[in-house]
This record gives C-alpha cells, structure tokens and sequence, in this order.
C-alpha cells in the first residue's frame, strides 16, 4: 500500500467525532503489521468506551508524531485524479496521517528507533484525546503535530475562547408586549455590546477575531419570548483573560456568559531550512499542556478546503510531506 493508497482507506472510513472507533481499529491493526516487522509496539488506549487513542513506538520516544483521527461531518468518501486526492478528512488530518506513517516506516528502516507516532480522537469537538494523552506522558521531549498548514511550518497559532450567551425573559401575548419581558431582545443588546469589545493583538499572530455562530430563541411569532442563547466563538492571540472578563463585562445585568472551551494561543519553535507561517485555527498542542515535549507544527493540505464540500489534498503534497517529516524529526533528535 502506497501514501495514495493509505490515504484513500483512511478517507473512506467514517470517523465523524464521537465515532472514531473504526478508524482506530484499523489504524491499530496497520500498525501492528508494521510493529511486527520492525519490532516496535502498538497500545490502543481507552479515552471514553469506543473511542481510544493509538500510539505505535519502537524505543523510548525522544520525538513524537501526532495528529487526530476524527474528522466534521458530514462524512463524504474518498475520490481520485491525477492531482489530488478527495473526501472528508483527505487534508484534515488523514493524509497527514498517511505520510506520518510512510515517514517513520523509512526512518524506522534506516535504524531510527526513538520515534513514535500518536492519533488521537476528539479533536474536532474538544480534544479529549490529547487531555487524555497528557495524562499519559512517554518522556517525548519533541511532538510534531499534523494539521494542514500548507507544507509550512507554524511559529504559531491562535487559540479559542467559545461561549453560549443566554438571556432569559418571560413570555407573553405578543399583542400585550408589556406584560412579558423578550429573551431575543436582550440578547441582542448582549450580542451588540459583545461585538463593540476591543479586542487584543499580537506581534506575530495579529488581531484576535469574533464571530456570532448561532442564534436561536423564542416559541412562536405571536408569543414574549422568554428563552434566547447565541453562540460566540473568539480566535485568541494569548490566554482569554482579559476577553473573558470583557464579555462578562459586556453582558452583565443582560444576559448570561457561559464559557464552553478555552484554548489560550500557542508560540512554537522554528526548523532551519523550512518556510514558516502563523495560522489562525487551534489545534491539540494546548491540550497536550507540553506533556509529550516541545510542539511543533505541520502537514501538507490547506486549511481553506477542510471542513468544506471540497476536502482535498494534493498528491505532491503527500509525498513531499514524508520526506519533510523525516527531516524534522533528525534535526530534533540532534538537538
């Protein structure tokens, strides 16, 4: 089986978060096959009933190649031509798990034995995988996380800050409007306030950026509303304190912040000889907390087409990327 071959099988497994079993247990028993030749090990390590992490080593880590298995629905299977590869997961993340693979498999072959590889689930809703993974460090000193970053290595990459604002009113006959008190309109004076909120930048990552997800609320056109809730979704370009405080601030007396996620932003090192960018998604580097080492972050696909209608890679990017990963992982070792 080839990275195009590899690449296709993951894709054309339904992992949809929180359903990520099948493509574990095909991961786990690939790698097995793998381990049985070379002498490494394989664990498939429960995070939550059917759902695990997977982690193949062959000595004791010094770096560790990490990315999720679980991918946004909806689930579409894969397709081919000449340049790319297609379907839901082919960029995020399971053609970067493909070349992951293929590279250590070589690095492996050429006597390099203190690598390991790690997938996680989870990380599109929470990243309970990696929580789960940090509890359960190895001694890796170095993790290379996978997301699609267009074959750049990332100085860094914000973090999120997510909340549900809810307001709450009492309903009435909307031709009596003064004997109820209208949930939509106090969370709208909410939502307004929130998104006048100055918010921070950063030297290297730019300005953090807001954005009002969803909005729901009420029972009938004729009727008070009594019950409204939005959802906010911040980018950070540091830890959320001082954004936390100003949405509470900002819906105070109003309506209700519920803090659902918080991942601060992340700063990570450079690799001499390899283009370098800064994102703006988050990824499972905060949650892993440094417990698997000093992160870096990198893979092949552009960010733009995941989560969309049209999830690709291209096959040049594939191949180039296990190539990539093997030079990092020298030059850490070297370190």
């Amino acid at each position: 089986m080839n990275v195009f071959e590899l690449t296709r099988a993951l894709v054309d497994i339904d992992s949809v978060t929180p359903n990520e079993e099948r493509v574990g247990v095909y991961l786990a028993d690939y790698l097995s096959a793998v381990a049985a030749r070379t002498g490494g090990h394989v664990e498939r390590i429960e995070v939550e009933p059917h759902r695990y992490n997977v982690l193949a080593f062959w000595d004791a880590p010094v770096v560790t190649l990490s990315t999720h298995i679980d991918t946004v629905p909806p689930f579409f299977p894969s397709r081919e031509d000449d340049e790319f590869i297609w379907g839901r997961g082919a960029c995020d993340t399971k053609g970067i798990i493909a070349s992951m693979i293929f590279a250590v498999e070589t690095l492996v072959a050429e006597g390099e034995r203190r690598v390991a590889l790690l997938f996680v689930v989870g990380e599109e809703r929470n990243s309970a995988g990696a929580q789960a993974a940090a509890k359960d460090p190895r001694g890796s000193r170095f993790m290379i996380n996978g997301e699609p970053t267009e074959s750049k290595l990332v100085l860094g990459s914000k973090g999120a800050l997510r909340f549900e604002i809810v307001a709450r009113g009492r309903m009435a006959h909307s031709a009596y409007p003064h004997l109820g008190d209208s949930a939509i309109e106090k969370l709208l004076d909410a939502l307004a306030r929130v998104r006048r909120i100055s918010l921070p930048s950063d030297a290297v990552l730019g300005k953090s950026t807001l954005n009002i997800g969803t909005i729901q609320g009420g029972r009938a056109p004729n009727v008070i509303p009594d019950h409204a809730m939005a959802e906010v979704f911040i980018r950070l370009v540091d830890d959320g304190d001082s954004t936390r405080r100003a949405v509470a601030e900002a819906v105070a007396g109003t309506a209700e912040a519920r803090e659902v996620l918080c991942i601060s932003a992340v700063h990570m090192g450079s690799i001499e000889g390899l283009e370098t960018s800064v994102v703006a998604f988050t990824t499972d580097i905060p949650a892993f907390n440094g417990a698997w080492g000093t992160p870096y972050l990198f893979g092949p696909g552009s960010i733009h087409v995941a989560h969309t209608d049209e999830e690709r890679i291209a096959k040049r990017e594939l191949v180039a990327a296990i190539e990539t990963y093997q030079t990092i992982v020298r030059q850490l070792l070297r370190r």
